[in-house]
């Protein structure tokens, strides 16, 4: 066999999302697509993308409602995107959509992390790139750094971590850093949402197996393995569950792990009947997406 042929053998499959071919190479076959950010605004967003770290690539979407006004600032989403670590982007246009229907409802300034993919970049450095996301954001709270409206807009006392799928893993995770870090005296992380979490079972799983290294392997992805799991460094927890969701005992599962764990907040599940994984990005118009979305909204305005 010629080396051309041998580099187009597939070493590994996780359809529709991607594969990788001996080689090396990297095929990425759904979540490639991508639209600009907008000036103009859409549903009373405007956003624009800014670089977090040119030497890496970390960056982020930001959107604030138009009618937002420096004497009084609004809660700070920071989003991550899911995609099984492999697809996807704050760009695309399943994420964009989703985050301005967010914002346009919730009345918040949102950060969508562009974090760097696996397989490429191995577990944990999305997580590690969604962290530095945060500082940089959270660098801010004294109102100098070099985004004007984080500085002018933004309430570092009330900052939410949210996401979908994987990442509904890594915003899990960054409030865990955030529960175990000194660095953060001028921000309150207030609570995260976390709609269809990817999380494991104290078992083999194919996908986190390949894009993980075996020393990382239980805490990030099996939350009853980390010993300081009561040390959630948030004061609420809000989790969407779709009834026909193949992750839907995931879900149940962490948040019945987290109200035994000792921890001393405050965590709510919500089903959507008869709903599949992520439904609400799929078909944005349906009534329980309006649901999910109104919820998601409120949680973020309730003391």
């Amino acid at each position: 066999m010629d080396s051309s042929s041998s580099k187009s053998e597939i070493e590994f499959e996780c359809l529709p999302m991607f594969r990788v071919l001996k080689g090396g190479v990297v095929e990425r076959i759904a979540g490639t697509e991508t639209i600009p950010p907008s000036d103009v605004p859409q549903n009373g967003v405007v956003s624009k993308d800014v670089v977090i770290s040119p030497e890496t690539g970390v960056s982020a979407r930001l959107y604030l409602p138009t009618a937002a006004s420096p004497d009084r600032n609004l809660p700070l989403l920071l989003y991550i995107h899911g995609g099984g670590f492999c697809i996807e982007s704050p760009f695309s246009p399943l994420y964009h959509p989703h985050l301005v229907s967010l914002v346009s409802k919730a009345n918040v300034v949102a950060v969508s992390v562009h974090y760097r993919l696996c397989p490429e970049n191995p577990i944990p450095i999305p997580h590690d790139d969604t962290w530095q996301a945060f500082m940089w954001a959270a660098a801010h709270s004294s109102g100098q750094g070099p985004e004007p409206w984080l500085n002018h807009h933004a309430d570092f006392g009330r900052v939410f971590f949210a996401g979908d799928s994987a990442g509904a893993n890594i915003a899990h995770n960054m409030a865990m850093r955030a529960g175990s870090t000194t660095q953060l005296s001028d921000v309150t992380i207030s609570g995260i949402v976390l709609v269809h979490p990817y999380f494991g079972k104290n078992e083999p799983e194919r996908l986190w197996d390949y894009i993980c290294p075996s020393e990382v392997h239980n805490p990030l992805f099996y939350p009853a393995a980390d010993t300081n799991l009561s040390n959630l460094g948030c004061g609420k927890v809000l989790i969407f569950v779709g009834g026909k969701d193949f992750l839907k005992n995931r879900g149940l599962w962490y948040y019945e792990t987290l109200k035994k764990s000792g921890w001393g907040g405050a965590v709510e599940m919500v089903e959507s009947e008869g709903e599949e994984h992520v439904f609400h990005l799929f078909n944005p118009d349906c009534e329980k997406a309006g649901d999910l979305i109104q919820k998601f909204a409120s949680f973020m305005n309730l003391d």
